[in-house]
């Protein structure tokens, strides 16, 4: 994976920026984009009442796809028939009421999930100027509990970059460049409007359950996806975009060919305008239906969970159409 060596803070130097816009106190971001109004517009999309969950599977025996360095969800059964077979429990007054019980050990970023917008810094201040060193131990300020106690509920777009390509997947660390998302919504037929959450399908996370593990992660990690450009952070910026989710794990191209460093607009976005990151999405049976009927745009409804301290959170996405 070649990578070049430029700190991030002098290739974003000029990159929009949304800190102090809600005030220094604020952790939330770009949420803050969805209010009410925002609300009642994704709702007005709904026409059909069809429901899509985008939320990946936890624990299969195959494993999850997660980042390098991360494991797989360990899920364990605490309690279940085999010890009351073998009398290890006594439940007095149940009068032989019995249930079971169990435990999962995952990254909170294992799965289908929202980063909070203190997940990544750099320059040692994360989102809004939050110093760095409040990450130790639990984060004090931008974890994912403000994040979800406000929700993320709004108008959502999907972009079917894949299908535009007439593939059934994107290759390993292809580019998606701010032209083709416009010119794939185009083909669509589907307007994307401020304030919209944009859905980026690149069929990358298929390959994981369709040939496994080994051809996902292959001799080096490059996924697919939209990366850096100035025109690329300006469109966020200006559309107000409060959130974006892919059918990535990272929601962006692992190495960028614009700036030669892994991950920017986890910089430019997330850290600098406080755009949500809604990763690991399931997308091909929305998709699949969207190109059916022809409608792209949906209620989109996501509830991260509110962990104290937390990092990022697990989520099942819901697309109503």
């Amino acid at each position: 994976m070649s990578t070049d060596e430029r700190d991030i803070a002098e290739l974003l130097a000029d990159a929009p920026s949304n800190w102090g816009r809600w005030g220094d106190d604020d952790e939330v971001g770009a949420l803050n984009y969805l209010t009410e109004e925002e609300v009642l517009r994704g709702v007005r999309a709904v026409e059909h009442g069809k429901t899509f969950t985008l939320g990946l599977p936890i624990g299969r025996p195959g494993g999850d796809p997660v980042w390098p360095g991360r494991s797989g969800a360990d899920h364990y059964m605490e309690l279940d028939k085999g010890h009351f077979e073998a009398g290890k429990v006594d439940v007095p007054g149940a009068a032989g009421l019995e249930y079971a019980d169990d435990v999962v050990y995952m990254f909170l970023q294992g799965t289908t999930q929202f980063d909070a917008l203190g997940h990544v810094w750099y320059d040692d201040r994360l989102y809004n100027g939050f110093d760095a060193g409040t990450t130790k131990g639990g984060m004090e300020y931008c974890s994912i509990e403000p994040m979800a106690e406000h929700g993320v509920v709004g108008r959502g777009v999907l972009l079917d970059v894949a299908r535009h390509r007439g593939r059934d997947r994107l290759d390993r660390g292809e580019r998606i460049t701010l032209d083709e998302l416009l010119d794939c919504a185009d083909e669509q037929g589907v307007e994307i409007e401020k304030r919209d959450v944009p859905i980026i399908r690149t069929g990358w996370i298929e390959l994981f359950y369709e040939e496994g593990a080994d051809a996902f992660y292959g001799d080096e990690f490059a996924e697919p996806g939209i990366t850096y450009s100035r025109d690329l952070v300006e469109w966020f910026h200006g559309m107000e975009i409060p959130a974006f989710g892919t059918d990535t794990v990272a929601n962006e191209q692992t190495v960028s060919d614009e700036t030669e460093t892994i991950l920017p607009l986890h910089g430019a976005l997330l850290r600098d305008q406080g755009v949500a990151f809604n990763e690991i999405n399931r997308l091909d049976e929305l998709a699949a239906d969207c190109d059916d009927d022809g409608k792209y745009d949906f209620l989109y409804v996501g509830a991260p969970l509110k962990i104290v301290g937390g990092t990022g959170s697990p989520v099942n996405p819901i697309a109503i159409k």
